[in-house]
């Protein structure tokens, strides 16, 4: 692990902060490291409101897409919302559906299937709108691209809004309205909304039309965080704002789907966290394993005894999903072994029968153990198909770009890609693919970094900070838990592992006279020693709390241990 020291903000804005705060001085450069350099800035920051949600009508072409639904709802049409099979698709689906419902009867739902129709707008929705005597389609989170679906449609005199968050090629769809903030020529003032927010600044212009006020739309705001905290959006303005208001419907009365997969969680308050590992990925097992439209159906169903039953099947197809995914990274190990591939710059892997659902994730696994750009393929129909990932800093895009003489077609973004090939081109590609990130990867991208927020003394943790922390939340991107470094620790003689494998570290470290804090670290059993031979040590950590049969206690959740001496 590398440990990186974020550059400290000059003294004058340091100081300047806290005395406007009264917080520490580290407290201040947490601050000030995020972007809030003011005393207004920290108060929007620390109490955010719905007053500072943007007008929806700021969004280009909102006007013309508020005003062809309410055309389609007095003309009696039939309306379907479609979106994609992931968590951000299916709550969009789930959110605008469920809003238009609530006053239009004639509402239908779509979700193409990832394996039969792949990602984004399909023929197949088209045709099944045009069978069904749709006249007009709301897409969510995809359709930005799809200029040849949108002329289809047309054709068949089927109209669509579009509400996407991806960035546009060139030329726009010919739709009747594109919301989109990554437009070049929009001028709404956040352009980092996810593909459900951007859905529900169209119920937001929709309800502002009906006499309704925002804190009419805020039952719908479980279904908003949940995509911000799936899809990785940045959680800061109005994501900051609509990710916060959303944890707290999800806290107190969140719809029976959401519910219905949170009653047996022991914990009474879910953060951001929670959503992430417990909530998204039940709900993305769905579109992995069986069908995104059980997904819409869960979030959308307002009995809760029928949720139960819903969320019970979801739990299983994530079980389903849990096992592939244990399954195929473990042959995928094995390949590389066999292949004599740990000293690659690159992984690539290919088994024809592995679960073109899950590949993803595990691409994401290798990269735990293997800190390198990673492609799982499978194969798919009479080609190869992959989900690639990256690791901090190398532009998987661009490296596929570079070799794109050898796929089919290939789409994505820095950190993710999927592709497909033929078969023939499959070694030539793997190649291709290791040359050019042997060539472009920078030699510190091969170790994994952790970003220290501030060094600090254990003097430093008090109350006072814990509860300044817990207003820093919902963390996430460009707002990430402060990470904290100190010196010269020792164990106090009750270091050990814990886990079946002793996986895991458990210390009780002391800092010069300090009563000493209890602190784990998962996946860091092979680092005992370095706590168990009396030498002084470093550790990067997070602040948390420890809650155990009703007493809450001060716990450091280990990033990193390594002995003293080093910088």
């Amino acid at each position: 692990m590398r440990w990186t020291l974020k550059p400290k903000p000059s003294l004058d804005k340091i100081k300047h902060l806290a005395q406007a705060l009264n917080v520490e001085d580290f407290v201040a450069t947490l601050l000030i490291q995020r972007g809030i350099e003011t005393f207004e800035d920290a108060k929007n920051f620390f109490r955010p409101s719905l007053e500072h949600l943007h007008d929806p009508y700021l969004m280009k072409d909102m006007d013309k897409a508020v005003s062809r639904i309410e055309q389609a709802v007095e003309n009696q049409e039939n309306i379907m919302v479609f979106g994609d099979y992931d968590v951000d698709g299916t709550t969009a689906v789930s959110l605008v559906s469920s809003y238009l419902k609530s006053y239009y009867p004639h509402i239908a739902t779509y979700i193409p299937d990832r394996y039969d129709e792949g990602y984004g707008i399909s023929y197949k929705g088209i045709d099944y709108a045009d069978d069904n005597g749709i006249s007009l389609i709301i897409a969510l989170d995809c359709g930005i691209k799809s200029i040849d679906h949108i002329a289809y449609a047309k054709a068949k005199n089927i109209d669509f809004i579009i509400c996407d968050h991806h960035r546009p090629g060139e030329f726009l769809p010919d739709a009747v309205a594109v919301l989109d903030p990554k437009r070049e020529d929009c001028n709404y003032p956040y352009d980092e909304l996810c593909g459900c927010g951007v859905g529900f600044k169209l119920i937001q212009a929709l309800g502002q039309n009906r006499n309704e006020t925002i804190e009419d739309l805020v039952p719908y705001l479980d279904l908003v965080a949940t995509a911000i905290a799936a899809d990785i959006v940045p959680i800061t303005g109005e994501n900051r704002v609509l990710a916060y208001f959303g944890l707290k419907v999800i806290n107190s009365e969140p719809r029976p789907g959401i519910k219905a997969l949170v009653h047996q969680v022991k914990k009474k308050v879910l953060d951001i966290t929670d959503v992430v590992f417990i909530i998204s990925p039940r709900i993305n097992a769905a579109g992995r394993i069986k069908h995104g439209n059980h997904a819409v159906e869960l979030l959308t169903e307002f009995n809760f005894e029928q949720a139960q039953q819903f969320a019970s099947e979801i739990e299983q197809y994530n079980a389903d999903r849990k096992d592939l995914d244990k399954k195929i990274t473990k042959e995928a190990f094995q390949q590389i072994l066999q292949n004599n591939e740990e000293e690659r710059f690159s992984t690539v892997v290919f088994q024809e029968d592995w679960h073109k659902g899950v590949i993803g994730i595990v691409a994401s696994r290798l990269i735990e153990t293997y800190y390198r750009p990673t492609l799982v393929f499978t194969k798919s129909g009479d080609k190869y198909a992959a989900s690639a990932r990256s690791v901090k800093g190398f532009d998987v895009y661009n490296a596929l770009d570079a070799c794109s003489e050898h796929l089919e077609q290939f789409g994505g973004h820095m950190y993710a890609a999927g592709m497909t090939l033929k078969a023939e081109n499959y070694e030539l590609f793997k190649d291709a693919f290791e040359k050019c990130v042997q060539e472009t990867i920078k030699p510190e991208m091969r170790t994994p970094e952790i970003e220290i927020d501030a060094e600090i003394d254990f003097s430093d943790i008090t109350p006072k900070l814990i509860r300044i922390l817990k207003q820093f939340e919902p963390f996430g991107p460009q707002n990430m838990t402060p990470v904290f470094m100190t010196r010269d620790l020792k164990d106090s003689g009750y270091a050990k592992t814990l886990g079946a494998e002793e996986e895991h570290l458990r210390l009780f470290v002391k800092q010069y006279n300090s009563d000493g804090i209890a602190a784990i670290g998962f996946g860091l059993g092979k680092k005992l020693d370095i706590a168990k031979n009396q030498n002084p040590f470093q550790l990067a950590y997070t602040i948390a709390e420890n809650e155990w049969n009703g007493t809450i206690s001060t716990q450091l959740m280990l990033k990193d241990i390594r002995t003293d001496g080093r910088d």
